[in-house]
């Protein structure tokens, strides 16, 4: 790819993993794309011309006379699909120019974001729709993770109390190795990342996301002085690569070797 032209490749249309959805992935591992790509499904969601909500996607074009990787952000509106051009984008993978993508439609505010009422932050669509996505468990990712772990040959509890006195649940725990992980949203825990402030009622979701991340902490505080490893997993990460992570500590504390890990 030549420098200072995105998406200009030299002498050959850009290979198909740098835009095109693999085929094996079904309408649900596609929502999980664009959802880790956005930085959370609260970042699709846009307004219909009735004030209701949809979910934005981007589709990646190529085009064969300029060799550029294009993007568009798509939604439904009740029978017609509403298009938006994002801009060009110059990745080698999809995930990467998909990453790209979501940060022009934040960066130039692309999508008619849905109203929130000044007098009651749930009573829009928009937010209800947010919360029926938030899952407290059996998420995508979650899922993934747990598929890859299992792989490996690890036993593991599903959404699980570490310890008996403290109310909190971890996502996956190892109670011999005393290892909890907690599988975190981008949006939701306020991923470095993708994590962009609501523009709409800001000071509330501003709240919200301080506090969950106040609270992570002190979940991480009690659970370390009480002896366990605790394992954060962004919901971008890669499921296999967080897996072997994880698996690394795992064994490491059932054998006893190198029982003081940092994470």
């Amino acid at each position: 790819m030549s420098k200072g032209k995105p998406g200009k490749w030299k002498g050959q249309q850009p290979s198909d993993r740098a835009w095109r959805c693999p085929p094996h992935l079904d309408r649900t591992g596609r929502a999980l794309e664009q959802d880790r790509a956005a930085g959370g499904r609260v970042n699709r969601l846009v307004a219909t011309s009735d004030g209701r909500v949809a979910c934005a996607s981007i589709e990646l074009k190529v085009f064969a006379k300029t060799r550029r990787i294009r993007a568009y952000a798509r939604w439904s509106d009740h029978g017609r699909s509403p298009t938006r051009y994002v801009g060009e984008v110059d990745g080698t993978t999809r995930r990467d120019n998909l990453r790209q993508a979501w940060r022009l439609v934040a960066e130039k505010r692309l999508l008619p974001r849905p109203s929130e009422s000044a007098t009651s932050w749930a009573s829009t669509p928009a937010v209800r729709a947010v919360m029926r996505a938030n899952r407290r468990r059996d998420t995508g990712p979650e899922l993934a993770l747990r598929s890859a772990l299992r792989a490996r040959g690890l036993g593991y509890r599903v959404d699980a109390q570490p310890l008996p006195g403290l109310r909190r649940r971890a996502d996956i725990v190892f109670i011999g190795a005393k290892v909890a992980v907690f599988c975190d949203g981008c949006y939701w825990h306020g991923c470095p990342e993708h994590y962009r402030p609501a523009r709409t009622n800001s000071d509330f979701w501003r709240s919200k996301i301080t506090g969950n991340r106040s609270r992570d902490r002190d979940t991480d505080d009690k659970l370390s002085d009480a002896g366990w490893i605790v394992i954060r997993v962004w919901e971008h990460e890669d499921p296999k690569a967080a897996a072997d992570r994880i698996a690394d500590v795992v064994i490491r504390r059932r054998t006893g070797v190198g029982s003081e890990i940092v994470n």
